[in-house]
């Protein structure tokens, strides 16, 4: 990890690969993780773990299946949300879209439990940043 600034507009044009986030920097057990987003991810979920995201550009949709039944949430740039452990979701980004994420080191974008993974989704745990 970097002992210097990143600026995160840097670290966005060091990768040109949808869903397919990059690790910026680690706070205590967490990755803070950046990816450029577009089109549909997959259904999935995170058993063990929250998981934030903030929109640094574009629009992020993330559809949930809650007890409740299922519902969509709309994220504008600049604004967050967390999906709670154990709540099925699908990210979604109507055009090209920049986020961040904070998860534990070592969770995999596809959660513990997931659909078919297509072809434009990487499964990671997140990349190192080639800045």
């Amino acid at each position: 990890m970097s002992n210097e600034p990143i600026p995160l507009s840097k670290a966005l044009a060091s990768f040109d690969a949808l869903w397919s986030p990059r690790i910026v920097t680690r706070v205590n057990d967490y990755d803070v993780r950046v990816a450029k987003v577009e089109g549909e991810h997959l259904w999935h979920v995170h058993d063990d773990t929250d998981e934030f995201f903030l929109v640094l550009d574009g629009e992020l949709r993330i559809s949930l299946r809650e007890p409740a039944g299922e519902r969509t949430v709309v994220l504008p740039r600049g604004a967050v949300f967390t999906v709670p452990r154990g709540t099925e979701h699908k990210p979604y980004a109507p055009s090209g879209t920049a986020i961040l994420m904070f998860e534990p080191t070592g969770t995999p974008s596809v959660g513990d439990r997931h659909d078919e993974i297509p072809d434009h989704v990487d499964a990671t745990t997140g990349h190192a940043l080639d800045t």
